[in-house]
């Protein structure tokens, strides 16, 4: 019996798995120009400072609702929410030409919105707050996908791991290669997300995490089908997996897994490991439109994001580490049954945040990613 390919899940579950069919053109920044290309004044940052209702675009339920409540409160203008269940679907809402003063998109794509002129530079000297996460993670202060933060700011950054059940199936070996373990055959699930399924399979073998080599992905693709048959399936709907029993093992991002120290009855009989041959990284930004008809509203809301009260709810929130300083210890205590999910300064360090690649190498993991999943 083949593998199940589990139904699309709730909440947050659904955010990461997207389709890549239309990754090789837009690569390079190909796909993401505006039908009349923004003029100097339409890139340039703005003031802080109220000049309409905030046009909010996000995954689903990703900010305390109190938090949105406040902001609204103090500046007395509404949050006009949209959401995405995919970075494909985000930037086709943004090259249809809909406008919004706040999108998150996750590092590459938005290196891939620089590159296109899609997004508005960010003057950090209008957030008060913005010492709090570049006076203390020097990662971000220049990061690869946008140098100098010019047009971004971070919003969280998480890792991927692999999540089991201690109380099943004992301890692990702190390795990706335990997802072949004997005794999770059957009950293992891999998210459903073409980056994260070939990084897993590239780091256990001593691969970059984002290879486009035709070589390397026909060895990737060799090992993974000695997974395949092994496998429940494949579900970005992590916790829910295991804690109603439908997975042993799962590959898991870490946000997810703090997510579920909320609902797990017993959080003694779950664990999560980041394997030691590394673990891919990755961030979600706050970023502001080219197009956005209220950036100055977008600024006050990335500042009132930013403040210690503000971070820590959405932390316990959403489950997710945001790089803001003095935040560490709210996020330690909340995965303190799962220490492995916190991101520390060595794994910014390791670079492993999948890249983008040229037409020809996002073709190739698309022919991977469909050889995996049809086994």
């Amino acid at each position: 019996m083949s593998p199940e390919v589990s139904p699309p899940p709730p909440r947050r579950a659904v955010l990461r798995a997207g389709a890549y069919g239309l990754l090789g053109a837009a690569a390079a920044g190909c796909g993401f120009m505006p039908a009349k290309t923004p003029d100097a004044q339409q890139l340039a940052p703005v003031k802080a400072r109220v000049d309409g209702d905030l046009v909010y675009f996000n995954w689903a339920d990703f900010v305390d609702p109190s938090v949105f409540k406040g902001f609204e409160k103090e500046y007395g203008v509404k949050v006009i929410q949209s959401n995405f269940d995919s970075m494909e679907g985000m930037v086709a809402k943004l090259n249809a030409g809909n406008r919004y003063d706040i999108v998150f998109p996750t590092a590459k794509w938005a290196q891939r919105l620089v590159r296109g002129g899609r997004l508005r530079r960010i003057d950090h000297t209008q957030l008060t707050n913005a010492h709090a996460i570049f006076g203390t993670y020097a990662y971000f202060a220049d990061p690869w996908y946008d140098p100098g933060s010019a047009h971004t700011v971070p919003f969280t950054a998480y890792k991927t791991g692999i999540g089991w059940r201690r109380d099943r199936i004992g301890e692990l070996t702190g390795s990706w290669r335990d997802l072949w373990s004997d005794k999770a055959e059957g009950k293992v699930f891999l998210l459903d997300d073409r980056d994260e399924v070939l990084g897993m399979g590239a780091l256990a073998l001593g691969l970059p995490v984002s290879t486009g080599d035709t070589g390397d992905l026909d060895r990737i693709t060799s090992l993974l089908s000695t997974l395949r048959p092994r496998l429940r399936g494949f579900s970005s709907d992590s916790y829910n997996n295991l804690l109603n029993g439908n997975a042993v093992m799962t590959q898991a991002w870490s946000g997810d897994m703090a997510a579920m120290l909320n609902q797990a009855k017993d959080p003694s009989v779950f664990g999560f490991e980041a394997p030691r041959e590394g673990t891919p990284i990755n961030s979600d930004c706050y970023a502001i439109p080219w197009n956005a008809p209220h950036p100055g509203t977008a600024m006050l809301f990335i500042d009132y994001m930013l403040r210690p009260e503000n971070v820590k709810k959405n932390i316990e929130y959403i489950g997710y580490p945001m790089p803001v300083a003095g935040s560490e210890k709210t996020y330690a205590e909340l995965v303190k049954p799962f220490p492995e999910c916190l991101v520390t300064e060595d794994d910014l360090k390791a670079d492993l945040f999948f890249r983008n690649g040229g037409r020809a190498a996002e073709d190739a993991r698309d022919t991977a990613w469909t050889h995996v999943k049809a086994g």
